[in-house]
């Protein structure tokens, strides 16, 4: 495979990264108090434009990952075909599927808000409390997310490890990613009560896995699949 078709995925994996990072940290990290549905609505009427942008650039992460998802098994059939599909499957399935999906809940959470002549019924205080269901239902739409993007990763790291393009510790820091995908999903739902740390965990773990992928692609310039 060409070199430029290496930088090419490397790009659209980091413009994937600005854009998800932008939406889901920035964002929804700066809008949503998970503990205070007042100030998190207070805040999503205040900075309505801001919020409704989360979704676009979500949408436009998933979108690209779609393309990403095919690059990828361009890139690594080669070392496993089947390997190389179902990691390609189970990456469409995380963010194009369900994140995609998800994006309604993120929808719904503001829109609630907007005084609809059908919400009329339902008191502020219950208007809040809806709107902070389908921001949780949100949160939790990406956990199941994360549970299929975990696998991929951890297939993408073995099919690392069986090429010959790509160091091997990058391979490693990809399963790393995964585990801390998987531990976060399966984490949180199973151990409530966590959901800093197993956050932390995979932040760390993602960010060092993914961007250093990612950098690598872009970079290096000595990429070359028969």
């Amino acid at each position: 495979m060409k070199t430029s078709t290496y930088r090419l995925t490397g790009l659209l994996y980091l413009l994937v990264i600005v854009l998800a990072g932008s939406s889901q940290g920035y964002i929804r990290g700066t809008l949503i108090d998970y503990d205070d549905p007042s100030l998190t609505a207070a805040n999503i009427l205040e900075n309505i434009a801001m919020f409704r942008a989360g979704l676009s650039l979500d949408l436009l992460a998933f979108i690209i990952d779609a393309i990403i998802s095919v690059l990828l098994y361009q890139m690594f059939k080669s070392y496993g075909k089947n390997m190389a599909m179902i990691a390609a499957v189970l990456r469409l399935i995380a963010h194009p599927a369900i994140g995609s999906l998800n994006l309604l809940n993120h929808y719904l959470a503001y829109q609630v808000l907007g005084g609809a002549d059908f919400l009329t019924t339902f008191s502020p205080a219950q208007l809040e409390s809806w709107s902070m269901l389908f921001i949780d239902a949100h949160r939790h739409g990406y956990l199941i997310a994360g549970g299929f993007f975990g696998v991929h990763c951890l297939l993408l790291g073995i099919l690392i490890f069986r090429s010959n393009t790509i160091p091997s510790f990058i391979g490693g820091l990809l399963i790393g990613s995964a585990a801390g995908y998987l531990i976060e999903t399966f984490g949180n739902f199973n151990l409530p009560g966590y959901e800093h740390y197993t956050a932390l965990i995979v932040g760390i773990s993602a960010a060092i896995g993914e961007v250093t992928l990612t950098l690598y692609l872009i970079i290096n310039r000595k990429n070359s699949v028969k």
